[in-house]
């Protein structure tokens, strides 16, 4: 099995930028370059984020620009995003109970997708009605069971982003508990900073972005910090159950890149090998 997990795009109005970057362009190269490097993942998800106010021509945009990539593409919504105007471009995304939730069978397991958007606030929320859905929804699946969500279940340790992580991770955690055998690992993004740890005991990690990078201030205690790291996507290996390989791909980095030597150890020489 291998995924693409892209995060945090933001799509803006075609010429606005977000610090110094073009949100759309950037979207469009880690598109393409995930498409012309890895033809073979089964899914594309994109975690949240999908415009950066939630406006119904980004939405559009994003659709038609879905239509014609081969790779199945699913969305999840993040704080940026406004679930009803989303909701209008992609009617179908639409669950039983008005939310974005959907679970996407894969050759390894299934990957479960939830909505963590809140109106009104960037913070995160998990309510009575979405932990419902996901438990009867774990309860029915076999694992591994692979979660995609936008907001991070466990505090960062830096104020400003701690204020608007996952405020129902309890919530969540309580449902994960249950079914904790089955869920292999949790992805997320939100944070615009690549991250790996444990939630409930679960695995989780988070790439990039693919445009304007995250910075961790842990001093800083009022606002959000930024910086011009390149832009990133991850891609996603479970060769069976049990085994998982996560890479966090800077398609935007723009160096040199080396052959640095073969990796038969019989042909490395200090004269000759890349140092």
């Amino acid at each position: 099995m291998k995924l693409i997990q892209i995060t945090d795009i933001h799509l803006t109005t075609p010429g606005d930028t977000i610090g110094g970057r073009d949100p759309n362009a950037n979207f469009e190269r880690a598109l393409t370059h995930a498409l012309d490097h890895h033809p073979d993942a089964e899914a594309i998800i994109v975690t949240g984020d999908l415009s950066d106010w939630g406006e119904a021509e980004d939405y559009a945009r994003l659709r038609t620009r879905l239509s014609d990539v081969e790779v199945p593409v699913h969305l999840c919504i993040g704080n940026h995003d406004d679930r009803e105007t989303f909701l209008a471009t992609f009617p179908e995304l639409r669950d039983d109970a008005g939310f974005v939730q959907k679970v996407v069978p894969l050759s390894v397991g299934n990957a479960v997708l939830l909505d963590t958007w809140e109106s009104g606030t960037h913070a995160g929320s998990y309510c009575d009605a979405r932990a419902a859905w996901l438990d009867r929804t774990l309860a029915a699946l076999d694992g591994p069971v692979w979660l995609f969500l936008h907001h991070n279940p466990v505090p960062m340790g830096m104020a400003a982003m701690d204020q608007i992580m996952l405020l129902d991770a309890d919530r969540l955690g309580g449902v994960l508990e249950r079914h904790r055998e089955k869920i292999a690992h949790i992805f997320h993004g939100h944070c615009h900073l690549p991250l790996s740890g444990q939630f409930r005991g679960i695995p989780f990690s988070a790439p990039r972005g693919t445009n304007h990078a995250g910075w961790p201030d842990f001093g800083d205690t009022q606002v959000l910090a930024g910086c011009d790291l390149p832009e990133a996507y991850a891609v996603i290996q479970a060769h069976r159950p049990g085994d998982l390989m996560i890479h966090m791909v800077e398609y935007g980095y723009a160096g040199e890149i080396r052959r640095e030597g073969s990796p038969d150890k019989a042909e490395w020489d200090r004269l000759t090998m890349v140092r």
